[in-house]
């Protein structure tokens, strides 16, 4: 089993805005005022293919699919959140909150994989829980150690438990659940995407500890990691504002491992939390500041990963 992968599967955004739908529980979104819809969808196109540019730079087999104008999908720029692919050739395909994000699940995405030598063997479809108003949004909600078969889960309206240990046992994982929270307007709300709080590489984990209020599941959390023998950097809860937790550990050329994140991302990392990740890959970094701040997610959701076998 391996961790991190060198192929990565990206959608390019053909309408992208900021969601309505989504923003009802994701705190993360902005509406930027005084830019027309052409700018944004430019805006986030350039800041799309700039970054594609860069994974490409450094070796990351990197497939692009461009979104259609078929359906009105303003996220499909963040494609981890319906589909995950695994090492067996089985492929997750995920319930979804919004109704918009729905219509980003598409066949033909499979189709090009299997075009490029991919190997699909079994869909494991969850996406019938929508009907009960069930969901869990793939690798947004599950953060999957895959050495060492363990699922970690920040619980919300996005990610419900049931859903989630079920996911466990077909795909044998262990299930490390607990809830993340983030201060709204005194409030302490849950976090939409475990992905924005934590990143798991492949011997290290960044993950924002005080947002996990219950000091008993904040241990939990800790004691597997620390198990596992991952170093743990903790960030805070403004570097997770700042997407310090959307991170992606990727394989580039001659097996150079990167951690890949946004600029803003980078900017608000301190000097000691640079060094402990340089300790163990290389970091890229790319601007995502339309993509941020309409679409509350940053570089993690914009990649993901290729697990299947080739022929």
């Amino acid at each position: 089993m391996k961790q991190i992968t060198n192929s990565i599967l990206m959608i390019r955004p053909v309408s992208f805005r900021m969601n309505e739908q989504t923003a009802v529980n994701n705190y993360y979104q902005k509406l930027l005022e005084n830019i027309t819809p052409e700018k944004l969808q430019s805006n986030a196109l350039q800041e799309f293919d700039n970054f594609v540019k860069k994974l490409q730079f450094i070796g990351v087999d990197v497939i692009v699919v461009n979104d259609t104008k078929d359906n009105d999908t303003p996220d499909s720029i963040f494609p981890n959140n319906w589909v995950s692919f695994h090492q067996n050739g089985d492929v997750g395909v995920y319930p979804m909150f919004a109704e918009n994000r729905r219509l980003e699940r598409r066949e033909e995405v499979f189709d090009i994989l299997e075009e490029k030598g991919f190997v699909i063997n079994n869909i494991m479809d969850y996406t019938s829980a929508e009907d009960e108003e069930v969901f869990l949004e793939g690798t947004g909600s599950l953060l999957l150690d895959r050495i060492n078969k363990k699922a970690y889960c920040a619980l919300s309206p996005r990610a419900d438990e049931d859903l989630f240990i079920e996911f466990c046992e077909d795909f044998e994982y262990t299930p490390v659940p607990f809830i993340a929270n983030q201060t709204i307007d005194g409030n302490r709300l849950p976090i939409y995407h475990t992905n924005v709080m934590m990143a798991l590489a492949e011997s290290f984990a960044i993950i924002c500890l005080e947002s996990i209020d219950d000091k008993k599941e904040r241990k939990n959390v800790l004691k597997h990691l620390k198990d596992d023998g991952k170093e743990v950097i903790a960030i805070t809860e403004a570097q997770v504002n700042n997407f310090a937790g959307n991170m992606l550990q990727v394989c580039g050329s001659s097996n150079t491992k990167f951690m890949v994140m946004s600029t803003s991302a980078y900017n608000c990392l301190t000097k000691n939390q640079i060094d402990s990740i340089e300790k163990y890959c290389k970091i890229l970094h790319s601007p995502l500041n339309t993509i941020e701040a309409c679409g509350g997610g940053s570089a993690r959701c914009m990649m993901a990963e290729v697990f299947l076998p080739k022929n």
